[in-house]
């Protein structure tokens, strides 16, 4: 965005004290901004430092101890698995890619919802299962090139790895390094 940030201020007490309306506001209220999609950051109010991350987190585990969760068992298994992995840089950026198509592909859905519905359509369940049926061909094919455009990230993602291997053990003889020549 190109707006500044909304500064949000964490004091020793847990509360957030929002400088925008001057005015204290709850996890909720923080949640409701990121709906927004206002930028926020959350500082600590007697040293500075950046705290967003930490709130964000604590947002989502609440959200995901409400009744639905987002994360399986396995899913978050895996997360922690990564830290400390060699894969772990590279983890959060293909994540932070797939939630950005992910978004892409949403936002076409509601598009498509908008042309066939009206601007503002009441979705039930019924009405939900009706444009399923309606557009079962369509989803598929934005299913299937969002795994396709993931897997060519995940690739990409592998081949960077192998370079930066392969120029990090140039000129020690390793096979695959780059002063290797060519076999004829």
């Amino acid at each position: 965005m190109s707006q500044d940030k909304r500064i949000i201020k964490k004091y020793p007490n847990r509360r957030l004290y929002d400088t925008a309306t001057s005015c204290y506001i709850t996890l909720e209220d923080v949640k409701k901004l990121v709906l927004e999609n206002v930028d926020i950051q959350v500082q600590d109010a007697k040293s500075g430092d950046d705290l967003t991350r930490s709130v964000l987190l604590q947002i989502i585990l609440e959200e995901e101890s409400g009744g639905m969760p987002m994360f399986t068992y396995d899913v978050l298994t895996q997360i922690i698995r990564f830290y400390g992995n060699a894969m772990q840089g590279m983890m959060g950026s293909y994540l932070e890619k797939n939630m950005q198509m992910f978004a892409q592909m949403q936002d076409r859905l509601k598009e498509q919802t908008k042309q066939i519905y009206g601007e503002t359509p009441t979705v039930t369940p019924g009405l939900w299962n009706e444009f399923l049926k309606f557009q079962g061909p369509a989803m598929q094919g934005m299913m299937s090139s969002y795994l396709e455009q993931s897997t060519n990230m995940f690739v990409d993602m592998q081949q960077q790895m192998q370079e930066r291997t392969r120029n990090l053990f140039t000129g020690l003889g390793f096979p695959g390094g780059t002063d290797e020549k060519p076999k004829e």
